[in-house]
C-alpha cells in the first residue's frame, strides 16, 4: 500500500488504531468496508474524513426502506422520453440521452477515485445486499436499454454503514472487510468534545462527561444519548454559559440529550426528589 492512499485519520475525527487498520486493508485488498455500531458513533462521518484526508470526491448513497438496487445503477427516464416524442423536443432516437446515472454510476464513471458511502444499508429489504454483489464484486454494471457495460474507471473505495435494524446476507458478508465501531469511553469521547469544542472550560467538560454516562446507565431509559446528543447538549451548555453546579443539579436542556417524553419525565422525577444519577 502507498502512503498516497493510506488512510491516517483528519483533524476533524477521532480515529482508533484499530479502525485506521480496517480502512487501510479494506483499502488494500479492494473490498467495501461494512461498519456497525451505535447511532452517532460516527459510522457516516468516517467516509467523509477518509474523503478528505485522501484528497477524494465523497459520493453518498442514503438507503431507505423503499430503495433498491438499480437506485445506485441507473435510471431510464421513459416520462422525459415520451414528452419529448409529443413535443418533438430532442433525439428520441438516442436513448443514451435518457440514462440518468445513480450513485454507484457515479463512482463507476468518475474521473478520479471516490469514496462511495453506502450509507444505513440496513435500511432497505432484505435483498437489497445481495443484489449488489455483482456490481461490488467486478465493479461494473450492464445498461439493457443501451446495450453498455458501465465498468469502473477507477475503483471507488466503499464505505458501507449499518445499524444493525436487520441481519445482512451471508454472501454479502463474505465480500466485506467489518469494523465494528464500539460506543466511546469517557477518555475517548473527551478527545471527541475537545476536536469540536476546542476552547471549552475543563471543569465543564468532566462534568457534562460524568452526567452523560451516568444517564446512559439508567437501565430504564427507552433512547439513550448518542455523541451527537453530547456535542449538541455541549454546545448548548456554552452557549447559554450555565454554571457547572447548575449542570449538576438541574440538568438544563435535558431535550437536547434525550428524545422519548417517558425518558425525560424519568430525569425529572430524580431531579423533584433531589436524587442522584450516580446509582439510579
Amino acid at each position: 500500500m502507498t502512503e498516497t492512499n493510506r488512510f491516517t485519520g483528519s483533524s476533524g475525527y477521532v480515529v482508533t488504531p484499530d479502525l485506521m487498520d480496517s480502512v487501510n486493508v479494506a483499502i488494500a485488498l479492494q473490498k467495501p468496508l461494512l461498519i456497525k455500531g451505535e447511532p452517532g458513533t460516527g459510522k457516516t462521518m468516517l467516509a467523509q474524513a477518509i474523503a478528505d484526508s485522501l484528497d477524494l470526491p465523497l459520493i453518498i448513497w442514503s438507503i431507505k426502506s423503499t430503495t433498491k438496487a438499480q437506485d445506485g445503477l441507473y435510471m431510464y427516464d421513459t416520462v422525459q422520453r415520451l414528452y419529448d416524442s409529443q413535443f418533438g423536443e430532442g433525439n428520441v432516437a438516442d436513448i443514451g440521452q435518457y440514462i440518468r446515472l445513480g450513485k454507484l454510476g457515479e463512482a463507476f464513471t468518475s474521473e478520479q477515485q471516490a469514496v462511495l458511502l453506502i450509507d444505513e444499508i440496513d435500511k432497505a429489504d432484505l435483498e437489497f445486499p445481495n443484489d449488489l454483489l455483482w456490481e461490488l464484486d467486478r465493479m461494473e454494471f450492464y445498461i439493457h436499454e443501451t446495450k453498455e457495460t458501465i465498468a469502473t474507471k477507477h475503483r471507488p473505495i466503499v464505505i458501507i454503514t449499518s445499524n444493525a435494524e436487520k441481519e445482512l446476507p451471508d454472501a454479502f458478508l463474505r465480500r466485506c472487510i467489518f469494523h465494528y465501531i464500539a460506543f466511546p469511553d469517557a477518555e475517548k469521547m473527551k478527545e471527541i468534545i475537545q476536536v469540536h469544542y476546542g476552547d471549552i472550560d475543563e471543569t465543564l467538560c468532566e462534568k457534562a462527561l460524568e452526567a452523560f454516562y451516568e444517564i446512559r446507565k439508567m437501565d430504564s431509559l427507552q433512547k439513550k444519548p448518542s455523541t451527537s446528543e453530547l456535542l449538541d447538549w455541549i454546545q448548548a451548555l456554552m452557549i447559554s454559559g450555565v454554571s457547572v453546579d447548575d449542570l449538576v443539579e438541574k440538568m438544563p436542556f435535558i431535550g437536547v440529550l434525550l428524545k422519548k417524553n417517558e425518558d425525560i419525565e424519568v430525569m425529572h422525577e430524580i431531579r423533584e426528589k433531589g436524587y442522584s444519577l450516580r446509582g439510579w
